[in-house]
Parts: C-alpha cells; sequence; structure tokens
C-alpha cells in the first residue's frame, strides 16, 4: 500500500509542476550492515535476547515436566492434592507469559534495549542523511528497506501550515 502512494506521489510529481522536485532513496538495512557500530549494537541484542530465550525455553522445560508428572498420577491424586497441582501449573504458566512479555512484548525490554542501543546510530545517519539532501538539493528522500519511510522533506514543501489554515477558513 505505501508502495503504490509512493509511486502515486511520484505520478503526481512528474505530472504537476512538481517535476523539478529532487527524490531521493537509501536502504537503511545496508547502511545498517557496514556501520561496525550498528553490527556490534546488534551482537549485543541478540546476546541479550539468546539468554532470555534460553531462561524462557528453561521456565516452559520445567512447566512440561510437571504437567506430564501431574498428568501421570492425576487418577490417584486426592481432589484437593490435584487442585493445588493444577493452580501450581496455572501460576507457572502465567509467569511464563509474563516473563515472555516483560522481555519481548510490545513496550518490553527488548524493544526498550533495542531503542537505548540504535538510536544513537540511527540519528547518527539522519544527520548525515540531512545534510546530504541540503547539500545536494533532495526535497524527499525515503527508505526503501522494508516499509516505505520518508526520511527527510524540505521545509518549503510542508503543506501542513497551509492545510490547517484552510480547515479552519473552511467550517467559518
Amino acid at each position: 500500500m505505501k508502495r503504490q502512494a509512493l509511486v502515486l506521489f511520484l505520478l503526481v510529481a512528474a505530472g504537476t509542476g512538481l517535476a523539478q522536485t529532487k527524490v531521493g532513496h537509501i536502504n537503511s538495512e545496508a547502511i545498517m550492515q557496514t556501520l561496525p557500530e550498528a553490527i556490534d549494537a546488534q551482537k549485543s541484542l541478540d546476546a541479550l535476547v539468546g539468554q532470555w530465550e534460553a531462561e524462557l525455553q528453561k521456565m516452559q522445560t520445567e512447566w512440561k515436566r510437571k504437567f506430564d508428572d501431574y498428568d501421570k498420577k492425576k487418577l490417584i491424586l486426592t481432589d484437593q492434592v490435584r487442585a493445588e497441582q493444577e493452580k501450581e501449573l496455572r501460576d507457572m504458566d502465567q509467569a511464563i507469559a509474563e516473563y515472555r512479555n516483560k522481555k519481548f512484548g510490545q513496550n518490553g525490554e527488548l524493544f526498550q534495549k533495542q531503542n537505548d542501543i540504535m538510536k544513537p546510530i540511527q540519528n547518527k545517519i539522519f544527520k548525515v542523511l540531512e545534510d546530504i539532501a541540503k547539500e545536494d538539493g533532495y526535497d524527499y528522500i525515503f527508505d526503501r528497506s522494508g516499509e516505505i519511510l520518508l526520511l527527510y522533506a524540505n521545509e518549503k514543501q510542508d503543506l501542513t501550515t497551509l492545510v490547517i489554515q484552510r480547515m479552519q477558513s473552511f467550517g467559518k
């Protein structure tokens, strides 16, 4: 969908007075793969993920062992012991889910670590990109790795204020 929007943008730019607009693109993944500091940061993250996955695997193995033990004995257990062991299994299952979410969830430690480690590197890339854009007269620069992402836009091409002004006068 975003690629279609980019193609549509470029077609409109070529068909209207924006033909003089200078558009560039980069592949940020390729850039990151060439930077020693980014490679080291990724290795550090991978090692951390490996530790967390090992701990998660250990927890799951322990849960499986307890479940198998319970499953073999459940017919001869008293109702009270069976209920206690079922509660213990539910608690262990919940602890596994909480650990997974804490480490790998949407705002988990992995997300935070990636942000902490990679943000300074990304900021350096953006600064170099902005300098290149200004020096060479690029109006827009897109990142073509993964989803299309606008990384730089010439302020002269920003229509935000104009749209806001027209929206405010539209309601009058």
